[in-house]
């Protein structure tokens, strides 16, 4: 949102779909980048490869695929990195950089010239597959593994790669079975769900539940975390969890950082209003410590205005007559002298969050949901890993086996019946929402 259409336009060919590239020059890759060198060819990898790419961006394309028995006989997604893409979005973000440098000192809503900055960094890891294979394993260890290396139920689904079929140019991975968050609503209707029914409803907590709580464990207990996220690479999984590909584009912050993250966000919780000024002190003194500089006529609670633009939707009334809205003359972000590159990244996650809920009309607040992540990063004293307990893996997986086997019972049964349950779930959920945020304030 804090785009301007020029900008938001030329930036669309990252997510958006591209023309695709002919199945025949897509197994010329694959051929030249992980069958010449170990002398194999394609059907002795691939016992079924579609023709019609899953989806074709400006970096790759994907492919459904089902591997040999030699190969763990399974489906697969099948990224390809387009011949020479490289150079070319290099280039163009290169170009995007200069004219956002031209703007620089002009009343925008931020920084462009440190947003494309900070793009062009993290862009080059989309040209490495092999990097990016890393990333996947590495999300999957954080959100499975707790920091006393205890199994925990991720609240999201990642794929993982076939270490055996990775290249820089190829990646061969889990097939997750779904549709994009953007092609969700179509898919809702062809079910017969109704956008503003119980289900619907249901399904939006949901969504804005796993990823709060994916992004706040990645964020807060490593400072590795997705910093690509957008409804394009966020899945709804056929049965009812939520995905998250492409891993292309990734963050790691020091351990001083998201301590200091970690610091905002109980600032945020434990105010006692919106204008109590010891509390906006607070937050603001917390939030300078991500770097974030105001402009000299800015405002005397910027940096807590700030803070709540990044994690708190919940918030009514901002202090001192700040707005919202990125696009207001009064936008917090309006206060910053520039836009630190830290942020850029991290901002993207929970304006992705914010702007969701907002959308569902779901009064939404990172820093409410993040505060137990917050409290337990902070009393942590040691980085030293312990083994966990298996009691605590067995308990887990029966948990899991336990919501599996509610969520089949609960489809099963006749429409009516099941109309009632979802929306005695739904009253639960939003009166125990309705408390929390009576006890924080």
């Amino acid at each position: 949102d804090s785009i301007p259409q020029e900008y938001a336009d030329a930036l669309s060919v990252f997510t958006d779909d591209n023309d695709p590239l002919p199945v025949e020059v897509i197994k010329e890759v694959i051929e030249e980048e992980l069958l010449v060198q170990r002398g194999e060819q394609f059907d002795d990898v691939f016992e079924e490869f579609g023709e019609v790419p899953l989806g074709s961006a400006s970096v790759a394309q994907v492919h459904h695929a089902v591997l040999t028995k030699k190969y763990g006989h399974r489906e697969v997604a099948v990224k390809v990195q387009r011949p020479s893409i490289e150079d070319k979005l290099m280039g163009d973000v290169a170009n995007l950089k200069q004219v956002a440098k031209v703007f620089r000192g002009v009343d925008l809503p931020v920084d462009y010239y440190a947003v494309f900055t900070e793009l062009e960094e993290q862009i080059k890891d989309e040209f490495d597959f092999e990097a990016e294979a890393a990333s996947m394993e590495r999300m999957h260890n954080i959100l499975t593994t707790d920091e006393k290396g205890a199994q925990r139920e991720s609240p999201i689904v990642t794929p993982r790669s076939v270490p055996a079929l990775v290249s820089k140019r190829v990646l061969v991975m889990d097939f997750l079975k779904g549709v994009p968050l953007s092609r969700a609503s179509d898919m809702m209707k062809s079910k017969g769900i109704a956008p503003d029914g119980v289900e619907a409803k249901l399904f939006a907590r949901k969504l804005l539940k796993s990823l709060t709580t994916a992004f706040g464990w990645s964020i807060l207990e490593s400072g590795f975390f997705h910093a690509d996220a957008h409804p394009g690479n966020i899945f709804v999984l056929d049965d009812g969890r939520i995905g998250l590909i492409d891993f292309g584009q990734v963050k790691q912050v020091d351990r001083d950082y998201r301590e200091t993250v970690a610091k905002v966000i109980l600032a945020l919780d434990e105010r006692k209003s919106d204008d109590n000024d010891d509390d906006l002190h607070r937050i603001g003194n917390s939030t300078e410590g991500l770097d974030i500089e105001l402009k000299d006529d800015a405002p005397a609670h910027g940096h807590a205005a700030i803070a709540m633009w990044l994690f708190d939707g919940s918030v009514e009334t901002y202090p001192d007559g700040y707005d919202e809205s990125e696009m207001s003359p009064n936008s917090p972000l309006k206060a910053m002298k520039d836009f630190p590159k830290d942020i850029v990244l991290l901002a993207r996650s929970t304006v992705l969050v914010k702007g969701m809920a907002k959308r569902f009309g779901i009064r939404w607040s990172l820093s409410q949901e993040w505060a137990p992540i917050a409290r337990r990063v902070l009393k942590s004293n040691s980085g030293h890993i312990v083994e966990g307990s298996s009691q605590g893996t067995k308990l887990l997986r029966l948990k899991s086996w336990g919501k599996q086997k509610a969520t089949k019972i609960v489809n099963y049964l006749p429409g009516p019946i099941k109309k009632r349950v979802l929306s005695a779930v739904l009253r639960h959920q939003e009166s125990s929402d309705a408390k929390r945020r009576t006890i924080s304030t």
